[in-house]
Parts: structure tokens; C-alpha cells; sequence
């Protein structure tokens, strides 16, 4: 028994009751003969297209700046970073690419600015980066009205002045992962290609966190003060978490654009840091500590409630938009319980 509660303390009851909640809507699901296959194809797809958002949250938890809810700034840097290549008039692999790397640069700048901001908030990064984002993204709106971009895949069909609220990749970029050796095992799709993209940039990140600089680092997000009798620089691993954490955050939001078919703009990202900061929190991590395995566990029970409770819910309540509101409730109170969580275990 004391070993069974041990692991149970270890594992975390917000998992475990997560856990037990997703199997009863798999056996609801079976129950009411829906198309299981495609809910672990929609599974493996949306964890797939939102696991690079989550995982940015690391060298800013792992730096000593917390949670980032400013990850909307690097969010659009990597949406900038797709107009630019859309305006380009590129197209596949290509137009990804040169995305990613106008969005890197564009990060490493924009990461450096917030990283000198949160350095003079300190204690207050959370607060700070959250309103930072808001203001960035409403900003941003008025220049995607004012931006002087001509390519008719953007700008609206009358008037010719001003980009669209959402931009297909139809033409460009879309599914230029999903569909890169694709797999079909018994009615269930694999996107090898995402997982592949995926897992290299987790990698990096795990060597990163190994290396002279990672663990740096590390020891100034965990400990400043030892971190500065040893002759770390803390504000500048602070800076260096800031700026990696706001570059994933760019090619994040690339890999969510090209597996949606669609670039989102104008106030499309403004509430984007909320799952990512849930998932990675139902995850196991905290304030202080987060690791890849608390990206992968939590991006994949987030995003298996939702994919699952919206069509059971649509099948016990088909009347009107009934299903949706409940998808609504429960993607949000998973957010706000996971809010609830930040300090937990600390």
C-alpha cells in the first residue's frame, strides 16, 4: 500500500483523475460506435501540431522567468516570418523553411527586448509577460492592416489594402509535415514526418539542457543566488531562456499553421500561451521545474480530452450547439484548473 501511494504521489492525482476521465470517454466513445480510429488519428495530429508550443515553455521555467505567458511574441514572429515567405510567392519544403528562418531571426531579436524586460520585473514575469503579449498582438494588429503586402493570397479580394483574418497555406506550406511519409496503420494515420520534426527539436533542447550553458542555466532559474556566488551571470541566462523559449514559440506556431492549413492573424494568438502553459503544468512540471517528458504527457492529455469529449459530447447532445459549449467548458476548466496548479509541489 505504501509503495501504491508512493507512485500515486509521485505521478500526481491531476494526471491520474485526467487519466481515469479520458478513459471513461473512450468507453463512452465505444459505446456509442464512433469512429475510434479517426479519434487517435485526431489524437496523434493535434498533440503533433501543439507539442512545439508546450515545449517552449521549458528554458523560460528552466531559467528562472517561469511560466511564459508573453509566448504570443514569439508566436508572431513566426507568423510574420510566414507572411514574408508567402509574399515571396514561395511554395512546399521551401516556403517552411525560409518561414523558420525569418521567424528564428526575428525571435532572437524580439526575444532579447522581452528577455531585458522580464529582467527588470523580476518576481513579476507572469504578470508582465501576459500583458507584454497582449499588447504586442494588438499591436501587431494595426499593422497588419497598414502593412503595404500586395500578394492576392492575402489581402482581402475588395479593396486590396490589409491582410485577411486567416490566410490559407493551401498554396504554400500546408501539410508539409503532416504529409511527409505519412502512415496508415489499420485506419489510423501517423504523421511520421511531424513527430520526426518533433523529436529532433526535442533533442536539441535535451542537449541544450546538458550542455555547459544549459546547466547554466538551469542553476540560475533554480538557485540565483548560488548561481551568482559561482559567477553566473543570471541575467543573462535569463535572456538566453527568454530568447529560446520565444524562437520555439515561432516554430511552434509554423507547425500548427502548416498541420491547420491556415495562418491565423490579428488577435488569433492572444490567448495561445493558455494551453500550452496547461498542458505542460497537467504534465507534472511547476514554476521551478520542467522537463520533456512534462511536455509530452501533458500535451497528450490535453489535447486527447479535447478531441475526444467534443464527439461523444455531440452524440449524447445533438441538439444544437450543445457539443461545443461543453467543448468550451471543458478546455477552459482544464486551463483554469491547471492555473490553479502553478506553485503546487514547490
Amino acid at each position: 500500500m505504501s509503495q501504491i501511494k508512493k507512485f500515486i504521489d509521485n505521478f500526481g492525482y491531476t494526471r491520474i483523475i485526467i487519466i481515469l476521465f479520458l478513459i471513461l470517454l473512450f468507453i463512452a466513445a465505444f459505446a456509442l460506435e464512433l469512429q475510434t480510429k479517426s479519434l487517435i488519428s485526431g489524437i496523434l495530429n493535434r498533440a503533433g501540431m501543439n507539442m512545439l508550443l508546450t515545449l517552449a515553455m521549458v528554458p523560460s521555467i528552466q531559467s528562472g522567468t517561469g511560466l511564459n505567458f508573453g509566448l504570443s511574441i514569439g508566436i508572431l514572429c513566426g507568423v510574420l516570418g510566414a507572411v514574408l515567405s508567402i509574399a515571396m510567392d514561395l511554395t512546399g519544403g521551401r516556403a517552411f523553411f525560409v518561414a523558420n528562418v525569418l521567424g528564428i531571426l526575428f525571435a532572437i531579436v524580439a526575444g532579447y527586448v522581452y528577455g531585458l524586460l522580464l529582467n527588470r520585473v523580476k518576481t513579476q514575469e507572469m504578470l508582465i509577460g501576459t500583458y507584454a503579449g497582449f499588447s504586442v498582438v494588438s499591436g501587431m494588429c494595426m499593422f497588419w492592416i497598414l502593412a503595404p503586402f500586395k500578394s492576392p493570397k492575402m489581402i482581402w479580394p475588395y479593396g486590396g489594402r490589409g491582410l485577411r483574418v486567416t490566410v490559407s497555406l493551401e498554396d504554400t506550406f500546408d501539410k508539409v509535415l503532416n504529409n511527409f511519409l505519412l502512415g496508415q496503420y489499420n485506419g489510423i494515420e501517423v504523421p511520421w514526418g511531424l513527430y520526426g520534426y518533433i523529436i529532433l527539436l526535442c533533442l536539441a533542447v535535451w542537449l541544450f539542457s546538458r550542455s555547459k550553458t544549459g546547466i547554466a542555466m538551469q542553476t540560475a532559474g533554480s538557485n540565483p543566488r548560488f548561481a551568482e556566488a559561482s559567477g553566473i551571470n543570471v541575467d543573462s541566462m535569463r535572456i538566453i531562456g527568454t530568447i529560446l523559449s520565444t524562437v520555439l514559440g515561432a516554430m511552434g506556431i509554423l507547425v500548427y499553421a502548416q498541420s491547420y492549413g491556415f495562418l491565423q492573424l490579428y488577435t488569433a494568438p492572444l490567448y495561445m500561451a493558455f494551453p500550452a502553459v496547461a498542458a505542460i503544468l497537467i504534465g507534472g512540471a511547476t514554476v521551478r521545474k520542467a522537463s520533456i517528458a512534462h511536455v509530452i504527457i501533458g500535451t497528450f492529455l490535453f489535447q486527447a480530452l479535447l478531441v475526444v469529449a467534443l464527439p461523444v459530447t455531440n452524440a449524447v447532445l445533438p441538439e444544437g450547439n450543445l457539443s461545443e459549449v461543453v467543448r468550451i467548458i471543458i478546455s477552459n476548466g482544464i486551463i483554469v484548473y491547471a492555473l490553479t496548479r502553478i506553485g503546487g509541489g514547490e
